[in-house]
């Protein structure tokens, strides 16, 4: 039996989807798996803008003109997608589906949720409530992650005890310097890749505290390969450790903003 490369579990995994991807609104399809419901792109609503909170509640807004601002509490599932930071041929890494009910909430409330959220991100849109928007709230009953390890359902308990991944701010901006700045790393990296695939270009796809995925982009199809590292990590000082590894030089340092 192959060891396969550890990975962050599924409700670690939904916490760092739920903190930077984008949504969409499913209304409508309790009957529906979360992979059916995902393909009526008919039935998709984009909020004007979406914050998960900790215990897996989603606080939307739309136009007050939307049919959903005013309707009675109504089944909706929210999928959030999991997009690379930089620009592949098949971009989506994974997605996140959290069912529930969705309600209006009223406008004093709506500001109160409002001022907290300003806290943890301030959003220009927020000043749109009751000025053309009003706000929305989704109490979670199911969570569904599915991704490159599989699709697993994750519970909102389990969701909330678990931490985001510790580069989750990070990743963005690390990938697209590695991949502008760093072609030589990238290109030293191969040397961990299965023979068949190092003829092939050579993305850099995920970072998380158990390592580093790779695209490898071929005219054969796309393929993708993670990296692990020595030991869990928690500090860009301790991905700078695990790279120069990687690469197998000493003196090799690589920074994000570097």
């Amino acid at each position: 039996m192959i060891d396969r490369p550890p990975v962050p579990g599924p409700a670690e995994r939904a916490r760092t989807i739920a903190a930077r991807g984008p949504a969409t609104l499913l209304p409508s399809l309790p009957t529906l798996s979360p992979p059916a419901a995902a393909e009526r792109e008919s039935d998709r609503v984009a909020p004007l803008l979406h914050h998960v909170h900790d215990d897996g509640t989603v606080t939307l807004l739309l136009a007050d003109d939307h049919e959903l601002a005013t309707a009675t509490p109504t089944t909706t599932m929210v999928e959030l997608v999991d997009l690379a930071p930089v620009p592949l041929r098949e971009p989506v890494r994974g997605l996140l589906w959290i069912t529930g009910e969705l309600r209006a909430v009223g406008l004093g409330h709506a500001r109160d949720v409002a001022l907290d959220l300003v806290e943890d991100r301030p959003d220009p849109r927020l000043l749109d409530l009751g000025h053309g928007a009003s706000m929305l709230r989704l109490e979670p009953v199911s969570m569904v992650i599915a991704d490159a390890d599989g699709t697993h359902p994750v519970t909102p308990a389990t969701f909330a005890a678990a931490p985001r991944d510790p580069f989750c701010d990070q990743e963005a901006g690390w990938l697209r310097h590695l991949e502008l700045s760093h072609t030589e790393v990238l290109h030293t990296l191969r040397r961990h890749l299965p023979e068949d695939l190092r003829g092939g270009h050579v993305r850099p796809l995920g970072l998380d505290r158990f390592g580093l995925r790779l695209r490898v982009e071929s005219i054969m199809g796309d393929h993708d390969v993670r990296l692990a590292f020595e030991r869990p990590i928690e500090t860009m000082d301790e991905l700078g450790v695990e790279l120069r590894r990687m690469v197998g030089c000493p003196f090799l340092a690589v920074r994000s903003g570097s």
